[in-house]
């Protein structure tokens, strides 16, 4: 392509807020916009559309949306601002009122956001375009194979979420749990490999539920530990990693399956929330305390070195000073490795909006610290018992200041100075200390 032409191509920005499957989802809609058309560039740049795939788990990530569209605002005054994603959903009017935004997409209709790009400068459109997420049933495939993330790949393989927990609006955003089926992940999965990935992240937002509906299979043999059995005999792909699973979906047969495989990881992420049971009952979750440190000691059975990643909410309206300590004292007892600590956030239409007797901002803040201080000592002790080990290190290609940056199996993060001739390579290296940011270094 000449300069001239360059100079003509569109250029578009996307950022992902949230998770891993909001991220596959945006690569999945970037492809549609074709390179002799559109060029692709950096949030930060400046661009003449910009796209914000939104998240609406928590208040803060609806407080950094609605920074970024007024960022891109500052870069460019006469740029198309789209949203999409699940605060799209939840809050179409709200966000089409926000100055900027040109256009707000519904869980429907974001898959087509090319379309309605295309559309902008012919004809007048509106500004939303949403439906009841009740009447949306379709499943849209989606993995990231873009050259940013060409070491790993994340590949969604389920959507939506029938359970009813009392703080969660993931269900109002993305509708009923539905699957992609068997054959087309296989056949993803043959894409992705042949792109060169090394990995595969599976991702859901109930990624146990995978191949049921309405609480029973679709058809005989279509669970995720079918799956994951087909996906085990697929040829080239080195390694897949779970994402987060539900503690009451993770079955003995899949903690099994794990222990046992070539390919998947030994690493679990798995919501807990709170370690008070009482506090459990009240967020309708579908476990105990007892259920689940009985899972962590089955897992750290059958795999001494796994590491387990545990999501935790503090400050929910029922939990007491004490309610908390039980949580901190359940963590600290339990063999996991980190947390990832959220502070609750009021959300509108769930039931735990209701409840009064909120705890205070300044308390939730500083349970959030005393977490994430012990998950700190959790996971530089987990890094320790791992010193002096070998380890098959997947590089990964960007450069983060002067440093590039691997994954072990067991999610060890390792560092070294930055070499591009390792990007996208495993290399089986020794464990040997841990540097002063956190990082296992090699030796």
């Amino acid at each position: 392509m000449n300069q001239v032409e360059t100079k003509h191509l569109t250029k578009i920005a996307f950022k992902t807020l949230g998770c891993k499957l909001n991220f596959a989802e945006t690569e999945q809609i970037a492809k549609k916009f074709k390179s002799n058309v559109y060029k692709r560039v950096e949030p930060s740049d400046i661009a003449d559309i910009y796209v914000f795939n939104t998240c609406s788990v928590t208040e803060n990530a609806d407080k950094k949306f609605k920074n970024l569209v007024r960022k891109a605002n500052k870069l460019n005054k006469n740029a198309f601002v789209a949203v999409i994603g699940c605060y799209a959903q939840l809050k179409t009017s709200e966000i089409s009122k926000i100055d900027g935004v040109d256009l707000v997409l519904g869980a429907s209709e974001k898959f087509n956001l090319d379309l309605f790009i295309k559309k902008r400068n012919k004809e007048k459109i509106s500004k939303i375009y949403s439906c009841s997420i009740d009447s949306f049933k379709d499943f849209n495939s989606s993995f990231s194979d873009t050259n940013s993330s060409r070491t790993r790949s994340f590949l969604k393989i389920q959507d939506g979420c029938d359970y009813k927990c009392t703080y969660c609006t993931i269900p109002l955003a993305r509708g009923q749990s539905r699957s992609d089926n068997i054959e087309n992940v296989l056949k993803n999965v043959k894409k992705i490999v042949s792109k060169g990935f090394k990995e595969i992240v599976l991702t859901g937002i109930n990624l146990g539920d995978y191949g049921n509906f309405n609480g029973k299979l679709y058809k005989k043999n279509s669970g995720l530990i079918d799956l994951l059995n087909k996906l085990e005999n697929i040829s080239g792909v080195i390694r897949y990693r779970i994402s987060s699973i539900e503690p009451n979906l993770l079955s003995d047969e899949i903690i099994e399956f794990v222990s046992h495989s070539k390919k998947f990881l030994p690493h679990f992420h798995i919501p807990l929330q709170s370690g008070s049971d009482q506090v459990l009952r009240d967020m309708k979750r579908r476990y105990n305390s007892s259920f689940y440190s009985n899972l962590i000691f089955k897992i750290k059975k059958l795999m001494p070195n796994a590491s387990i990643g545990v999501d935790v909410i503090v400050g929910f309206p029922t939990e007491t000073y004490d309610l908390f300590l039980d949580t901190y004292n359940f963590l600290d007892n339990l063999d996991v490795s980190y947390f990832h600590v959220f502070k609750y956030s009021d959300r509108e239409n769930t039931l735990s909006f209701d409840i009064t007797n909120k705890v205070s901002e300044k308390d939730k803040i500083i349970r959030s610290r005393v977490l994430r201080d012990l998950s700190l000592k959790k996971k530089t002790q987990f890094y320790k018992n791992n010193l002096n080990k070998f380890q098959n290190i997947l590089w990964e290609s960007e450069n983060k200041h002067g440093y590039i940056h691997g994954l072990t199996p067991n999610y060890i993060k390792v560092r070294q100075f930055w070499n591009p001739t390792l990007v996208n390579s495993v290399q089986k290296k020794l464990l040997n200390r841990i540097d002063k940011d956190g990082y296992a270094r090699i030796s």
